[in-house]
């Protein structure tokens, strides 16, 4: 993979199938949109809680699902951090690599409190209550290196989303968060992906990541198979991100 405009978006790194409860479209209804929309590769992306059972299921129908010659096939599963240790709400009996799926995606559902993840409102609350904004953001940004660090095969899903959710942006994370995020993510080998639906991470998050040598995908983040593989934010924050480069090399 390469971080050029036209090589990222040739792929979608993060594709939601009838596994997850929110998502519409089988597997084989989203490899047939990948196809159709010129993609060369494809992960398949599902939902799991610590109490899921089905990963197996959606294996063996990736496996049975139709073949097409130019489409790369990759898959995994996405989880939420469940607290300031980074932990994540994986089943217990997850295997990742040879036989299992190919990556853990790790996202940010929910606030990673030391005592548990907290919802948005909870967080707002805390925030009120006088949780300072950069012991919050500490939180966060240890949170996401920690769970980097404990797989090995990683990836960030919309990484940074559940700052507006409460209240905050990604303005607010400061050069060194941002230096210590994108060095967690080059370090581990944590791919880190452009969304689409929630449009993040911004510009000046990823060029922290490609200045430390972190390696960028884009995804849709899609539930319905009409939406895989078709971009408009992920390409202008792309490009926002080269443009940084290049004002600062004038």
């Amino acid at each position: 993979m390469t971080t050029t405009l036209g090589t990222l978006l040739r792929g979608d790194y993060h594709v939601h199938s009838t596994f997850s409860d929110d998502a519409r479209s089988t597997v084989s209804e989203n490899l047939a949109a990948a196809s159709a929309a010129g993609l060369t590769e494809i992960r398949l992306v599902d939902h799991v809680r610590q109490s899921s059972t089905w990963v197996a299921d959606f294996l063996t129908t990736v496996s049975a699902a139709p073949i097409y010659s130019d489409l790369k096939v990759l898959t995994g599963v996405e989880a939420k951090i469940l607290n300031a240790r980074g932990e994540l709400d994986l089943p217990p009996d997850l295997v990742v690599g040879p036989g299992g799926v190919g990556a853990i995606l790790i996202a940010d559902h929910q606030f990673p409190g030391p005592d548990g993840a907290w919802t948005p409102d909870e967080t707002k609350a805390k925030l009120s209550a006088g949780l300072s904004v950069s012991d919050a953001l500490d939180l966060l940004i240890g949170a996401t290196v920690a769970a980097m660090e404990s797989v090995e095969w990683g990836q960030l899903a919309h990484c940074f989303s559940i700052l507006p959710k409460i209240g905050l942006a990604e303005s607010d994370l400061t050069d060194e968060h941002l230096a210590i995020w994108a060095g967690a993510a080059a370090t581990t080998g944590t791919l880190i992906e452009v969304n689409e639906k929630w449009g993040c991470p911004e510009p000046r998050s990823l060029r922290a990541a490609l200045d430390a040598g972190a390696v960028l995908v884009a995804s849709t983040d899609s539930h319905v198979a009409t939406e895989v593989g078709h971009y408009s934010r992920v390409s202008g924050i792309l490009s926002a991100a080269d443009a940084l480069t290049s004002a600062g090399q004038s």
